[in-house]
């Protein structure tokens, strides 16, 4: 597509739109230029995959003809060296029973050293299914029926469904919001703690969908609090690779002793290389103390098994994906501006939430003086668009949708414009 046609197909007859549209062509063009290696502009096709994002949009919105922007992983092909690892791997007759090789053990050592100055020792690292999994095995061994879990709404949904299906108590620490920024609730933590007396924690690090990534001084007197009361923190850090603008992820277990004490760390590739189909994910516990009984609890249940080609594709991911993460992480940081300055432009009731992490935007629609439903049926009925509703986060996620942006720039140009058209034609004012 030219730029002229780019104009022209997305922002018809808008001149001040237009005079956008070029600035942002001539930085997509250099930005495109620079990363020949990868091409993260191809689009596609998904359907006949079994792609959850396609597959599911009757179950969850009601209907098809959605440009799915909801479940999060990503349009972009895998890095090739992932793909050609699994494909030589296969080419062998023989696909038996198997073991994960120190190879794959050390590829996860070496990455959290390189990428994060993160030590693991090899009998602190244990396979998990899924990181989800392993939040719901570390309820069911660290926790009984009926004792409380704090999470942090607005938060990833499973966090609230696996403590519920195992019949556990949730117990809210809503995040505070100011309108511009999120922070923690410590002084709540330490009441609720108090309190309602939970046996553990469920952290998000980063915070999923509001992207942040906590400071080191948030998290250290977060592991105080939780120590001090035996309270036991499982740190989901499945986004902590996807960190923006040369920031460093800051892991639970590297603020301190406290955190080390009361510290479960899972971590994964799925989202960092997009492989989530692969199911290969990880965990951390410094402490043996809590750590002997889990693993030997894990391991004697077979939980803590590796497959075949979890483990080949997470090591050819930590041992050759850097270039391509690194890629992809600047032309999802140019999807972010993206859609930030369209936004700015075009929409001003709407207000986009930056992320400090990943390929998710946390987006507030409530200068729109919709009610949330109408912003839902705004989304569905009129943009044709599948977001993720905010509430499913939480009550707190009420005028809220998440965005995943990790998908070609033209297909973010047009959802905007279906946007901007379908606001226009509800909300007069815009």
């Amino acid at each position: 597509m030219s730029k002229a046609d780019a104009d022209s197909a997305i922002f018809p007859g808008e001149s001040a739109a237009n005079l956008l549209m070029s600035k942002l062509w001539t930085i997509f063009a250099q930005t495109t230029d620079t990363m020949a290696q990868y091409n993260f502009d191809c689009i596609i096709d998904r359907h006949g995959t079994s792609a959850v994002k396609i597959d599911r949009l009757d179950r969850v919105f009601g209907r098809h003809d959605l440009t799915p922007l909801w479940i999060a992983d990503l349009d972009f092909a895998v890095c090739p060296e992932i793909t050609a690892a699994l494909q030589a791997r296969l080419n062998h007759p023989v696909l038996g029973y198997s073991e994960a090789s120190d190879g794959y053990w050390n590829s996860i050592i070496d990455w959290n050293i390189r990428r994060h100055n993160f030590r693991i020792a090899r009998e602190e690292l244990a396979f998990i299914p899924g990181v989800v999994k392993g939040i719901a095995l570390a309820v069911n061994y660290f926790t009984r029926e009926g004792d409380g879990i704090v999470i942090q709404p607005p938060v990833y949904t499973p966090f609230r469904t696996v403590v519920e299906g195992n019949r556990r108590r949730v117990v809210e620490n809503p995040l505070l919001f100011d309108g511009e920024r999120y922070t923690m609730d410590l002084d709540g933590l330490a009441a609720l703690l108090e309190a309602e007396k939970p046996r553990m924690m469920i952290l998000c690090n980063p915070h999923n969908p509001i992207g942040i990534q906590w400071d080191a001084d948030t998290l250290a007197r977060l592991a105080a609090l939780c120590r001090k009361h035996n309270v036991v923190v499982v740190s989901d850090e499945i986004h902590g690779d996807l960190m923006l603008d040369g920031r460093r992820h800051i892991p639970f277990l590297s603020v301190g002793d406290d955190a080390r004490a009361v510290g479960v760390m899972l971590g994964a590739p799925s989202k960092t290389f997009n492989i989530p189909g692969l199911v290969s994910s990880w965990m951390v516990v410094k402490n043996p103390e809590i750590r002997d009984g889990f693993y030997n609890w894990l391991e004697v249940n077979e939980f803590s098994s590796p497959v075949l080609i979890s483990t080949i594709g997470a090591e050819a991911a930590y041992n050759n994906g850097e270039a391509w993460l690194d890629q992809m992480l600047t032309y999802v940081r140019g999807n972010i501006d993206f859609v930030s300055d369209y936004v700015a432009r075009n929409i001003p009731g709407l207000k986009v939430i930056l992320p400090e992490a990943s390929f998710l935007l946390w987006l507030d629609f409530r200068g729109l003086k919709l009610c949330h439903r109408e912003v839902m049926d705004l989304l569905l009925d009129k943009a044709h668009l599948a977001l993720n509703d905010g509430t499913m986060f939480g009550s707190q996620g009420d005028g809220f949708a998440r965005l995943n942006v990790g998908t070609p720039r033209c297909v973010l140009a047009q959802a905007l414009e279906s946007l901007r058209v379908a606001v226009c034609s509800t909300c007069k004012t815009v």
